[in-house]
């Protein structure tokens, strides 16, 4: 039973930090690629940033320079570190395991406001 569980989200000022942390389990964590998505209301669902097996990324345009995925295996975690954040940022952000994604976490809300 594949589960994804995220942490860390809550309401920032722009110019702000927050790292989004995903708990997995059930399926072999080293060997798979871990992502992160985006939804906002009204707009397509955005991939965000992806990280490989052996630790290669990549970023949405929108986010490079800024965010930063990363991937801790013996604690069967994956982290998005978000600074600089704008108000084009909120969003539920989901946790998914796979590329194409097979399993989705329940998502976590960031929002950024003044």
């Amino acid at each position: 039973q594949v589960q994804l569980v995220e942490s860390g989200g809550g309401l920032v000022q722009p110019g702000g930090s927050l790292r989004l942390s995903c708990a997995a389990s059930g399926f072999i964590f080293p060997i798979s690629f871990m992502g992160w998505y985006r939804q906002t209301p009204g707009k397509e669902r955005e991939l965000v940033a992806v990280i490989t097996d052996g630790g290669t990324t990549n970023y949405a345009d929108s986010v490079k320079g800024r965010f930063t995925i990363s991937r801790d295996n013996a604690k069967g975690t994956v982290y998005l570190q978000m600074n600089s954040l704008k108000p084009e940022d909120t969003a539920v952000y989901y946790c998914v395991r796979g590329s194409p994604p097979r399993n989705w976490g329940q998502g976590t809300q960031v929002t950024v406001s003044s």
